[in-house]
């Protein structure tokens, strides 16, 4: 237990920390993991980029080039 006590002190780092879960239990280590994932993409502040009249009708042509009038 101290190598790998040991392993995780000396690897994990602010930028990629080692997470440690319980794995005897699947339903609450798949918890534990989605919870992970949701703080970390909720920490990265993510949001749409914002879109200008013109570059909204370049996307627009674009799409009819590719796609004819179907919409999509």
């Amino acid at each position: 237990m101290d190598a790998y006590e040991e392993m995780i002190a000396n690897t994990a780092t602010p930028h990629a920390p080692w997470l440690v879960l319980p794995a005897d239990n699947k339903w609450f280590t798949r918890l534990a993991v989605a919870a992970v994932i949701v703080d970390a993409l909720d920490g990265l502040n993510l949001a749409y980029p914002k879109v200008d009249a013109q570059r909204r009708k370049e996307l627009e042509a674009a799409r009819k080039t590719l796609f004819g009038n179907k919409r999509v």
